[in-house]
């Protein structure tokens, strides 16, 4: 009885604690499964996360190529901007050279003029001394004196007033011309440069319209390769008219090159004649050669593509339409033109298009470069063109400042002349000095002069109502 008893509470206790595993199990096993749920959520989380990442490194890596080249061109433009700025620093520095000698000139000119009026008055002066002289004395010296020094001052008077007109008139005329060519230099420097950020608002919408139309346009140009490249062309020279280069100075469309002795070149590889869409000149004689391309035809299949395996597919043929461009600019020999840079422009006319080729393949720019061609958008190309506007108009600058220069040279050689002939003014009237006192001699010095003369009829009994000064005639007998 009481092993049944035993083995009875034995069991009962088994079951009890199996009841309890059993309920433990249960549990474990709820919480294997709510575990096994959260590990499903965090390896979707995990996988999300991972795509995201994905897709923000090729982001990046896009993203790090175009900065790279934006950086490139870039420093291209901050050392043509600092060239450019030495350039008129050395502008400013000669302009400013130039007018202190023009400000020591007007000085010096001023002085000129104030020491002729001194000379004017000092001759007026003696003029009435010597006119009061002949009305003291008789008629004989009057007639005498007055003829000698009215033929002396009358050609002094004529001849200081003829010489003072040729060298004042063309002084004063070298004068102001040189001060108006100053102040437009200087207010045409402050124009460009106050008009900075007028220029830059004109290339965003510009660059807006171009934008515009060559979307608008990408429609109605699909498939058609010949009406493709005239548009292209349009659009270049559309831009070349509104950069302000001047047509057939400074670029020239569809330009036949020439070797030195003017025959026409042609393409080795092709044997056709070189006439590019449009050259552009430097200021040191050197061209730039531009040549549009037009790549449509699969970009408006790719920018109409519904899916994504459309849209990879007609980006890649567009890549290859542009490589193709590329390797045909290339194979055409312009940059072996020796008044060529080292390098030729291929011209994309289409932003959106330029875009694209540049984000479906990183390299691309630096495939074409590596072939001496640079790809330009709508954007770069009228950078460009302005910086080349910017140095014609720096050369010009360097014209007037050299003209400037020439004109200080000749207005220095004419100042030089003026002073000679100042000189000789002053001879003359040195000269006329000398003939006034030898005048006077006559009248008590020498045998006969005049006022023994004189005295001689007095002494013979001549009535007369007046009488010559003693100290004269005291002269006149001490001479004898």
């Amino acid at each position: 009885m009481l092993s049944s008893y035993l083995l009875l509470r034995s069991f009962y206790i088994s079951k009890v604690k199996f009841l309890q595993d059993k309920n433990q199990w249960a549990s474990l096993e709820a919480e294997h499964q709510n575990l096994k749920l959260r590990s499903s959520e965090y390896q979707e989380e995990i996988s999300r996360i991972k795509e995201e990442l994905q897709s923000k490194t090729r982001h990046f890596i896009d993203s790090d190529n175009e900065k790279t080249i934006l950086q490139s061109e870039l420093n291209f433009v901050v050392q043509q901007l600092s060239e450019q700025q030495d350039k008129s620093n050395e502008l400013e520095k000669v302009i400013q050279q130039k007018n202190e000698e023009y400000l020591q000139l007007k000085v010096r000119s001023s002085e000129l003029v104030s020491f002729n009026d001194q000379l004017q008055e000092k001759l007026d002066l003696q003029k009435q001394e010597i006119e009061d002289f002949n009305k003291k004395y008789q008629a004989q010296f009057e007639q005498l004196a007055q003829k000698i020094l009215d033929e002396k001052t009358e050609k002094f008077t004529l001849a200081n007033h003829h010489q003072l007109n040729t060298i004042l008139q063309p002084f004063k005329e070298n004068l102001e011309e040189l001060k108006k060519t100053v102040h437009d230099t200087y207010d045409k420097e402050a124009k460009e440069r106050f008009s900075l950020g007028e220029k830059v608002k004109e290339l965003q919408l510009l660059n807006q319209q171009i934008s515009e139309d060559a979307k608008n346009l990408a429609k109605a140009l699909k498939g058609n390769s010949k009406t493709q490249g005239n548009w292209g062309e349009m659009i270049l020279e559309s831009i070349l008219e509104k950069s302000g280069l001047a047509k057939d100075r400074e670029y020239f469309m569809e330009y036949q090159l020439h070797d030195a002795e003017n025959n026409p070149l042609r393409s080795d590889s092709e044997g056709k004649k070189m006439r590019p869409d449009a050259v552009v000149k430097y200021p040191d004689n050197r061209n730039v050669i531009i040549d549009s391309k037009v790549s449509l035809t699969a970009f408006t299949r790719m920018v109409d593509a519904e899916d994504t395996e459309s849209y990879n597919r007609y980006l890649q043929e567009h890549l290859t339409s542009v490589r193709q461009h590329i390797n045909t600019l290339s194979k055409k020999g312009y940059d072996d033109f020796n008044l060529s840079l080292d390098f030729v422009m291929m011209f994309i006319p289409s932003e959106p298009a330029y875009i694209a080729a540049m984000q479906g393949d990183p390299n691309l720019w630096q495939y074409a470069y590596d072939k001496r061609i640079l790809l330009l958008s709508p954007t770069n190309l009228i950078t460009s063109l302005k910086l080349i506007l910017d140095l014609w108009k720096r050369e010009y600058q360097n014209q007037n400042a050299l003209e400037i220069a020439e004109r200080g040279a000749k207005l220095y050689d004419k100042f030089v002349g003026f002073v000679d002939n100042m000189e000789k003014v002053g001879k003359n009237i040195e000269q006329a000095q000398d003939a006034y006192q030898q005048s006077f001699k006559q009248l008590y010095s020498g045998r006969d002069n005049l006022v023994a003369q004189a005295q001689k009829l007095v002494d013979l009994g001549v009535k007369n109502k007046k009488h010559l000064a003693t100290h004269l005639v005291d002269s006149s007998q001490n001479n004898l």
